[in-house]
């Protein structure tokens, strides 16, 4: 099977800080990849190169920034738009042939339809992040890099925000995304890698990884 994404040799500097080096990997259509490790390991710095919103000091993504759904922890949402108005307007940003198309399809993707007229700034955390997640769907991408989805959500949200994800990969969308909660990586991962000070320090199942830490 060919991979959706590969890394080859990546590595990230800034001045005399290291924040990511001599990182590779493959990413597998469908797959769910976490990538997991202390604050500063370098999650957020990977995940964003791959992604196309910084450049690398070294190294290569097989993607163009076009080809990848980019959904940062921090949501670049417009609360005084509706949540339709806010995909309508990525929409357009990504200059889709049918914008109006590719907003019905997300509102159907992500089970917002029911919440297509509504605020964004009156959306439940969890509604917000599946937005979120669709703004970095709009395009239909083959890959798509979460960076910590479900940091502020309660254990419900983060339960239904992950059946959503699930069923991405499901089918065919490969998913990359960050997180400090290994148990979660385990629960819901494919694949793990683990950062430490911007170096890959295991690449594997979590079964793998949970048998290495002796638990």
């Amino acid at each position: 099977m060919s991979a959706v994404l590969s890394v080859g040799a990546l590595a990230k500097h800034y001045g005399g800080l290291t924040a990511l080096e001599d990182v590779s990997f493959e990413v597998q259509a469908g797959e769910l990849l976490a990538v997991v490790g202390p604050n500063g390991a370098g999650k957020t710095t990977l995940l964003s190169i791959i992604a196309g919103t910084q450049p690398s000091s070294a190294g290569t993504v097989s993607l163009g920034a076009r080809q990848v759904g980019w959904a940062p922890q921090q949501p670049a949402l417009y609360s005084k738009l509706s949540v339709a108005e806010n995909l309508a307007l990525f929409a357009r940003l990504e200059k889709l042939a049918d914008p109006a198309a590719a907003v019905t399809r997300m509102l159907e993707q992500t089970g917002l339809g029911e919440r297509a007229d509504e605020l964004v700034g009156r959306l439940s955390g969890g509604n917000r992040q599946r937005v979120n997640v669709a703004l970095g769907l709009i395009a239909d991408p083959p890959l798509l890099a979460l960076d910590e989805p479900s940091a502020s959500l309660d254990p419900g949200q983060r339960e239904r925000l992950w059946a959503f994800i699930a069923g991405l990969a499901r089918g065919g969308t490969a998913v990359v995304f960050s997180t400090h909660n290994v148990s979660e990586a385990q629960r819901y991962a494919d694949r793990v890698l683990v950062l430490a000070a911007g170096r890959l320090l295991f690449d594997g199942p979590p079964t793998v990884l949970l048998a290495a830490g002796g638990e």
